[in-house]
């Protein structure tokens, strides 16, 4: 039978009507709902002016954030970070690194709080080394050694910065090319370092370098941590080193070429045990370093788990992966009280503590020692990251 024009239009309106009931939302029952991890995590970068250095050169901060209440700052000057806030075990946020108010106060007298260190991180004894038979001279300004890449080291020169684009967080990417013989170190080394702070709370630092003649390269970055905010010092901190062996040092605290077992030493952390247990120690190694000052031999090749802390008080623990075969330990030992930092605070000694992730120090004068040396057409690679959680 033929249909009139009006009665299919009417015999089409059922068929349409359980198409829309079919496609129209479902129950409660088979809907989908996103947990918080599924949802994607805010992240965000901003700039903002801190200041003039005595020579007129403008510094800026730039402040990256997560969706995990997480906020760190950094200064395009030395690559310094001037705060790093994670909530605590109330949900608070707590400002873990040691700082400055002002760039006044970084440019006049900083013990590297923060910093970026190269183009040698740790010291190089008698400020000398040689290569294929050439021997460098370094700044000397360590009690007659070279410390941290010298006078003017990376930790007080202004870096490039840029968003670098990432998939775990926010991210800078910080440039410079530090000229041959700059502190008297051979080569002209191109150094990037990525900054990322990750949506679950780590900071991750990415390492590369690359030169145009023979040079030796060892970076770090010199962050004072205290997991309590600063409102005490750092000795009840409980701490692992996941090293069965450290370097120890000479009076000057220049390795003496030996690793030795931290067997039966107030050194040995491999188990947590509070930061001031055994720091007044009567061991030879604790009184040349007035504390921990050492580098920890680290367990393992590649990435790896390098060292646990954590603060009862906060809730607070920090957990630090590396690519480096070394961490230098120290435990704020020449803090005097003499420095005032963020909010006031007086920097009284042990307020702060390094992990500083690296080589070993004095390598390019101890054959022993994992090499440093870069050559032309090698590029220096290297990771670290410092994770920040609530211990349940």
């Amino acid at each position: 039978m033929k249909l009139t024009p009006m009665q299919t239009r009417l015999s089409v309106v059922p068929f349409l009507l359980f198409l829309m009931l079919s496609c129209s939302p479902k129950s409660e029952n088979t809907s989908q709902v996103k947990s918080q991890d599924d949802v994607p995590q805010k992240n965000n970068i901003s700039v903002s002016p801190f200041g003039k250095l005595q020579d007129g050169t403008s510094v800026s901060m730039y402040t990256l954030k997560n969706g995990k209440g997480a906020t760190m700052k950094v200064i395009n000057y030395g690559g310094i970070i001037v705060s790093l806030e994670v909530p605590d075990k109330d949900g608070k946020a707590i400002d873990v690194v040691l700082g400055y108010d002002s760039l006044e106060a970084y440019e006049e007298r900083n013990p590297f709080f923060g910093a970026l260190v190269g183009r040698y991180g740790n010291r190089i004894g008698k400020g000398r080394f040689t290569l294929d038979g050439k021997t460098y001279d370094l700044v000397k300004n360590n009690n007659g050694n070279h410390l941290h890449g010298g006078t003017k080291g990376f930790d007080k020169v202004v870096w490039n910065i840029q968003e670098a684009p990432s998939d775990e967080g926010a991210a800078l990417k910080l440039t410079y090319l530090s000229k041959d013989m700059e502190e008297g170190y051979p080569g002209n080394l191109n150094v990037e370092v990525i900054y990322t702070l990750t949506n679950d709370n780590t900071i991750k630092f990415d390492y590369k370098a690359t030169t145009d003649k023979k040079t030796i390269v060892n970076l770090t970055q010199h962050t004072y941590f205290n997991l309590n905010g600063g409102k005490t010092d750092i000795l009840s901190h409980e701490l692992v080193l996941h090293a069965d062996k450290f370097i120890p040092v000479d009076e000057s605290l220049i390795p003496t070429g030996e690793i030795r077992s931290v067997e039966n030493t107030p050194l040995d952390f491999r188990k947590p045990t509070k930061i001031g247990e055994r720091i007044n120690a009567g061991h030879e190694q604790i009184k040349f370093g007035r504390g921990y000052d050492h580098t920890w031999v680290l367990n393992g090749q590649g990435m790896k788990l390098a060292a646990e802390v954590y603060e009862p008080a906060s809730g607070i623990e920090m957990t630090v992966h590396t690519a480096e075969p070394g961490v230098q330990f120290y435990s704020g030992n020449f803090l005097d009280g003499s420095l005032t930092g963020k909010n006031n605070v007086r920097y009284n000694q042990r307020t702060g503590f390094c992990l500083e992730t690296q080589h070993f120090p004095d390598s390019p004068n101890k054959s022993n020692f994992p090499s440093v040396v870069l050559e032309p057409g090698q590029t220096y690679s290297t990771q670290t990251t410092y994770k920040f959680a609530v211990r349940k």
